[in-house]
């Protein structure tokens, strides 16, 4: 029996941590979709359109057999349906995380039937997010090690473009 599971997430942009439970979970699974959420309303904030960060995500997954990249927008559940995907694979990196998650992987179960199974984050990216590596970057400071090279050479050239 062939076991599907989905990485979902926002990726804006994909971190050494993203990869790190990608990696992991493409061991674990025959295929894993790393889906990447299309959210209009977060566009004017986003770094990359979902179309630059599924790019992105390819270029650092080609090597992984079975993983494939999408994008999705509305419910999960929909979209895992659509790819008949019954496991949803989270990253934790704190406790913190744990709370909303849980409440997320419950709603899944109840109205799409959906599994979510957590892997904790390797401690060296716990510290990691999308968010704080935009931070730094639009600051200044070095994004090296945190995302990989093809990433880090997108956000500068991206920031070098907003002037």
């Amino acid at each position: 029996m062939s076991v599907a599971a989905v990485c979902p997430g926002s990726f804006d942009p994909i971190t050494m941590g993203h990869l790190d439970i990608v990696r992991r979970a493409a061991g674990e699974f025959d295929r894993l979709v790393v889906a990447v959420l299309d959210n209009p309303r977060k566009a004017a904030s986003a770094m990359f359109d979902a179309k630059e960060r599924m790019e992105l995500i390819r270029a650092c997954v080609d090597d992984l057999p079975g993983v494939e990249v999408d994008s999705f927008s509305g419910l999960l559940v929909d979209f895992c349906r659509s790819k008949d995907i019954s496991v949803v694979c989270k990253g934790l990196r704190a406790v913190s995380d744990f709370e909303y998650e849980l409440q997320m992987a419950q709603m899944n179960q109840r109205i799409g039937g959906v599994e979510t199974l957590f892997m904790s984050t390797s401690p060296e990216y716990s510290y990691l997010s999308s968010s704080l590596i935009k931070e730094v970057a639009r600051g200044g400071g070095t994004i090296e090690g945190t995302v990989p090279p093809v990433v880090e050479e997108a956000v500068h050239r991206r920031l070098a473009e907003a002037g």
